[in-house]
């Protein structure tokens, strides 16, 4: 049986504004998940799940080449002040179980990892000689320091490493963590250590109440290569790994792709939501082309918006850099912002007049021209303030694309006052 924080319950009905009682009977369905490891104390606890709103995670962490601890701890603050729910700490360079410990330690919001990019650049001791007693252990130490929620690729198999073969893609696997565990198989002729040793693993899980985010190794990389049979070969794995964790009382999550077509994205919404018993679905993007370097953020959020208004529950951020570079400070709030916008815009559908509401009132401020009202509500205050700004006097009450010729002024001054006398 699944655990249920009350405290925690009643801290995330009240930000969502829904009765705990449709956040209790998620989690015991297994439709809404609470990403909050028991020994971790946060001031922005978390839900996401069928009837809350669409959350959206920002990934940061250190390289191997291009990156500082200071410069992850500055791109935390900046996600989390534009509006992530929750951060990803994808580190691969030197100190990054230091970073982890101090985004513990500072970020309100849970923190999720994935445990295999540690055993990648472990000191001293080479990926290819871990043991599947190293891959537990890992995940056995981060659940100690307090990570809410992992991402595990436990459904590519060797079984998955055949059918590669025999299905080649224009990119084959993009998955960071789905390349090092294929080829930690491929180079040891043994099963993935998170497929044989599942059971161990849902037992940490368990003892600290984390929720398992079970990656999608074989998510396609490339629009072509879209819900094809590696793709659905491993969503079929998932969706029974899913229900074993269930079953013995863990929390999962569901990654889904990646680069996906728009007219594919609802069929992969709702293929994941039947095949994994409508667990939360948890999408990159999907970006909707490959076509626009640079601008990966917007193909993200497109699909991203898509994705949620046909049920998923939660989407990670693209930015500008994404296939690029290492994101910086300026990508991060970019890709936040993008991301924040797509799931409001699938909220306005999905929860009708409880999302609704911000838009209808910075409405009424725009029909009024009360520009410190509409900057307050807006999702970016900042960036449109800088804006007007820039461009007109402080007590003027019309912007510079229409000035005197405002089409709002023009209605209220020439038409409504008339027709009221």
């Amino acid at each position: 049986m699944i655990s249920i924080n009350t405290e925690t319950v009643s801290k995330i009905a009240l930000q969502e504004g829904v009765p705990e009682e449709l956040i209790n009977e998620g989690i015991l369905s297994g439709e809404i998940v609470v990403l909050k490891n028991r020994v971790h104390e946060i001031s922005k606890p978390c839900a996401v799940g069928k009837g809350l709103s669409t959350k959206v995670n920002a990934n940061i962490g250190l390289s191997a080449s291009a990156s500082d601890m200071e410069f992850e701890m500055a791109k935390m603050k900046i996600a989390v002040d534009s509006g992530a729910d929750t951060v990803m700490d994808l580190s691969t360079g030197t100190g990054l179980v230091e970073l982890r410990k101090d985004i513990l330690k500072e970020c309100p919001v849970p923190l999720g990892t994935v445990p295999v990019y540690e055993l990648a650049c472990f000191p001293g001791k080479k990926f290819f000689s871990m043991t599947e007693d190293d891959f537990v252990d890992i995940v056995k130490r981060q659940a100690e320091e307090g990570v809410d929620f992992f991402t595990v690729h436990s459904g590519i198999t060797r079984d998955c490493l055949d059918m590669i073969k025999k299905n080649p893609r224009i990119m084959n696997i993009v998955s960071r963590g789905g390349a090092l565990i294929a080829s930690w198989m491929e180079e040891n002729g043994k099963e993935n250590p998170f497929f044989s040793r599942f059971d161990d693993i849902v037992d940490i899980a368990r003892e600290y109440d984390i929720v398992l985010s079970l990656g999608d190794s074989l998510r396609p990389g490339a629009i072509s290569d879209a819900t094809d049979r590696l793709q659905i070969q491993e969503l079929l794995i998932l969706g029974d790994l899913q229900e074993k964790a269930f079953s013995r009382g863990v929390q999962v999550i569901i990654e889904g792709p990646g680069h996906v077509p728009l007219d594919q994205i609802e069929t992969n919404v709702k293929l994941q939501k039947s095949i994994c018993n409508g667990a939360p679905f948890y999408v990159l993007g999907p970006l909707v082309t490959d076509s626009a370097p640079g601008y990966d953020h917007i193909t993200g959020a497109i699909g991203g918006a898509i994705a949620a208004w046909h049920g998923a529950d939660f989407l990670c951020y693209v930015t500008p850099a994404e296939h690029l570079r290492l994101p910086d400070a300026s990508d991060v709030k970019n890709g936040v912002m993008a991301s924040k916008i797509a799931a409001h815009a699938a909220d306005i559908v999905k929860r009708g007049p409880i999302a609704r509401k911000r838009d209808d009132m910075i409405s009424s401020a725009r029909a009024r021209r009360d520009w410190k009202e509409q900057f307050r509500l807006s999702l970016d205050p900042e960036l449109p303030l800088s804006k007007r700004n820039s461009a007109a006097p402080e007590k003027e009450d019309v912007c510079t694309m229409c000035s005197e010729y405002c089409s709002i002024k023009i209605t209220e001054e020439n038409f409504l006052k008339k027709k009221k006398t």
